[in-house]
């Protein structure tokens, strides 16, 4: 590929990622501008009223509130760790929140919300009750792509036209030919890949498909770069993906410094914070001690409130020059500290934008780890890069992309990550290939249609089910029964409330053979999925309302497909919802958030839907060959009645 097209594919990216931008501003407005409270809060980008649940200061005395709303509103909502929030009042009862301070939200569950606030201390009006929460748009993320992609346009730098050229050119990634290095106890593909990655000079790339201990071998990866590397910068797209690499990295007494607002609001999480880490730093008493007297001559030469003769204008120039004096001794004092944490960090762990953070300008690393690089967007994945002399990327582009709100600019190649730009124009990478999560009849499929039929199911977890009799896979046709699906008339999402029924009477049934057998005990956890959020709002409310006792109830999650990557259920249940006489079938021809939904069971999946309507696709044509070969069939005829 000539230069000049690396060049027109940047400057394409740069516009493409303009349109992101003014399409997410425009969603953001339509859901804000002139609208109420509660229709904000059904927009999901408000809670109110909320309750100040406690206030604390965490390890690295910044000021973290939790929040909670009512029960009955328990609506779908946009908040996630890493945005923008503001926390206001609305006693006066207008609408407009006069009285208001942002922060960041750190972690939200469907009721509750830790948030880290952007002031030192609480406002008194956050005691007159009537409090609500909105997210703020945020036009950091996208300042920072863009300032990333300019420079890349304009670079001189050697070092980094050798990455455009081997990351968006035809020049190959170079690798050293060292020995093999030591067996670490992994299996044959994680050795080759961390063969790979120690012989790396430029790029390598780890393909993890879903349970084939992806995160492992980027520990392990990170571990043994460490031995010849003082300092690594570790990253991904979001606060949690990094929070976890923080955690399992800390647990092998890897020395980590954690910037930015994490998600998991833990101690152990929050003790690796900067703010933590100089809370805690040997030389904070006497930092503390400077401001504290920088304050108080400042506010002892403000109480000269007229000069009343030479004498006393003396004194006060001299309290002003003293008290400056302290305060920049304070300000070498805390930069010191600073930079005495960040030298002493092996690890360094932010998400792709916070590698912008102020703290590490001018910074390079000989290494950056980015996981789950086939959900970050290609200007954000080069935000770190341009630190870096190697790249290794972790991730599977064969499950969700990222989340792309202008369908215009996704088309035109915005959804094309870096990570899958990699893999195609490189031969830098290794696919671990034994997954040790699912039954192998489970992954059989998707290794078939993802994975070029490469996946092995590891011994421990080949052929483990809920109990010894059970059917590890079911597909319930409701082909020919009129469940015909419906469309929410205010969101647009699709839902089937008949197969929603069917699905609650399996697991039912299911759940009542368990006990009959005295099996109860055996089931771990369930998860109910699927693509539509209006099928899964339905589903969390008909789950709310059936009588299961509380130790069962807190076992089943119903959730979207798009919140359960990366997690797992012994047993999973998708509903597919779409059922027309057109065979039209939507949203479900994105093929890799199927990969996910079907990969997410260990031991038993449920997929109920009209084989009529998604059987015209070829993948569910494939996958419902596969469902007769390994006799999973059933007829939902058998559950009605």
């Amino acid at each position: 590929m000539p230069k000049k097209d690396i060049q027109e594919e940047l400057k394409n990216l740069l516009i493409l990622l303009k349109k992101e931008k003014d399409a997410d501003l425009q969603q953001y407005r339509q859901k804000m501008a002139g609208t109420s409270l509660k229709e904000r809060r059904k927009k999901g980008v408000c809670w109110y009223p909320i309750n100040l649940e406690k206030t604390k200061y965490d390890a690295g005395e910044r000021l973290i509130v939790k929040i909670s709303r009512p029960p009955e509103h328990t609506d779908a909502h946009l908040f996630q760790s890493g945005k923008l929030i503001s926390l206001f009042s609305n006693s006066a009862g207008l609408g407009d929140h006069e009285d208001a301070v942002n922060g960041v939200v750190n972690s939200v569950t469907k009721s509750n919300m830790y948030i880290t606030m952007n002031v030192d201390n609480l406002p008194d009006w956050l005691h007159h009750g009537q409090l609500g929460v909105q997210l703020l748009f945020d036009e950091n993320a996208y300042r920072e792509m863009e300032k990333t992609l300019t420079s890349l346009l304009n670079t001189k730098e050697d070092r980094i036209k050798a990455f455009k050229e081997i990351l968006l050119g035809d020049k190959s990634a170079q690798f050293s030919n060292h020995e093999t290095i030591r067996d670490l106890g992994m299996n044959n593909s994680q050795n080759a890949a961390l063969h790979q990655i120690h012989n790396a000079q430029n790029l390598a790339i780890i393909h993890g498909p879903p349970g084939t201990g992806k995160t492992t071998t980027v520990v392990q990866a990170i571990l043994e770069t460490l031995k010849s590397e003082e300092q690594i910068l570790v990253c991904a797209p979001s606060n949690a993906a990094v929070d976890l690499l923080a955690e399992k990295l800390g647990e092998q007494k890897v020395e980590v410094l954690r910037i930015g607002h994490p998600a998991r609001v833990t101690e152990e999480i929050l003790s690796k914070t900067l703010d933590a880490k100089i809370a805690n730093h040997k030389d904070y008493k006497d930092l503390k001690a400077l401001r504290k007297q920088a304050d108080e001559y400042f506010a002892m030469a403000g109480k000269f409130k007229r000069s009343f003769g030479h004498a006393e204008k003396k004194q006060r120039k001299a309290l002003k020059d003293e008290a400056r004096a302290l305060k920049v001794q304070s300000e070498h004092l805390s930069y010191y500290i600073v930079n005495d944490i960040i030298g002493k960090s092996q690890v360094i762990a932010c998400t792709l934008v916070g590698a912008n953070n102020q703290m590490l300008k001018g910074m390079t690393f000989e290494t950056v780890f980015i996981d789950e690089a086939a959900q970050a967007l290609e200007p954000a994945s080069w935000i770190p890069i341009l630190k870096s002399n190697r790249v290794i990327f972790a991730g599977d582009h064969c499950q969700l992309p990222p989340t792309i709100k202008s369908f215009e600019a996704a088309k035109a190649g915005l959804e094309v990550t870096l990570f899958e730009k990699a893999i195609q124009r490189n031969q830098a990478d290794t696919m671990l290939r034994e997954q040790y999560r699912m039954h192998e009849q489970i992954m059989n499929f998707s290794s078939r249609a993802f994975y070029k039929d490469q996946l092995l199911a590891n011994e421990t977890v080949k052929n483990w089910k809920v109990f010894s009799e059970d059917q590890t896979v079911e597909f319930i046709d409701t082909a020919g029964c009129g469940y015909f699906e419906e469309v929410d008339s205010e969101t647009r999402s699709s839902f089937n409330t008949e197969e929603a029924d069917l699905l609650f009477k399996h697991l039912k049934n299911y759940l009542l053979s368990l006990a009959t057998m005295e099996k109860s005990d055996e089931l771990g956890s369930a998860g109910i999925i699927s693509p539509y959020k209006a099928q899964v709002i339905a589903m969390q409310e008909q789950l709310a309302s059936m009588e299961f006792d509380e130790p069962t109830a807190n076992k089943i999650a119903v959730n979207t497909i798009d919140s359960f990557q990366g997690q797992e259920r012994d047993i999973i249940y998708i509903s597919l919802v779409r059922s027309n006489e057109n065979g039209e079938i939507g949203f479900l021809s994105d093929t890799r958030r199927m990969n996910v939904a079907l990969t997410r069971a260990r031991k038993k999946l449920v997929v109920i839907g009209d084989s009529a309507t998604i059987a015209q696709h070829p993948f569910y044509e494939g996958f419902l060959d596969y469902i007769n070969e390994i006799d999973a069939y059933h007829s939902a005829f058998e559950w009605m009645g």
